[in-house]
């Protein structure tokens, strides 16, 4: 399971021209989801992520958690985290998750953030989606199961 997280102080994500999901400080989470991944990837990922201590204190260390500024969270599926460069100039998926077991997995993940967080939004699996974001920093990070 891969994800892109980053901090920012509001998002939004529109699906024909209508907004979905709509958040305020905390994390915008673009989740991919591969097709070995399982329950286990999706708790070690959320685990990480919502204990990240990447907000910043009084004395602008970057040293408090979601928990710690009452963070919000918007989960956008995003398979083409998955894509393969490596031949030619077209991406290849095939190391995605099947629709199915993806979409499974990815509401698995937004259902487990929200025994966390208060507030957590999504997009729509599968959907065209327009994501807009103020990345607060900028900060992002790239995480991967495979290497957590």
């Amino acid at each position: 399971m891969r994800a892109v997280v980053q901090r920012v102080s509001r998002a939004q994500v529109d699906i024909d021209g209508l907004a979905v999901g709509t958040i305020g400080r905390g994390l915008v989470v673009l989740l991919g989801v591969g097709h070995d991944d399982t329950e286990a990837e999706a708790e070690r990922l959320w685990s990480k992520i919502a204990r990240l201590r990447i907000f910043e204190d009084a004395e602008g260390k970057t040293n408090l958690a979601l928990a710690d500024v009452g963070g919000e969270v918007l989960v956008v599926s995003q398979f083409t985290l998955y894509a393969s460069c490596k031949k030619g100039n077209r991406p290849s998926f095939t190391d995605a998750g099947s629709p199915d077991e993806a979409n499974r997995l990815y509401e698995w993940f937004v259902e487990r953030a929200r025994r966390d967080v208060p507030h957590v939004e999504t997009g729509r699996f599968g959907a065209y989606m327009d994501v807009s974001l103020v990345n607060d920093g900028p900060f992002t990070l790239w995480l991967d199961t495979a290497t957590l």
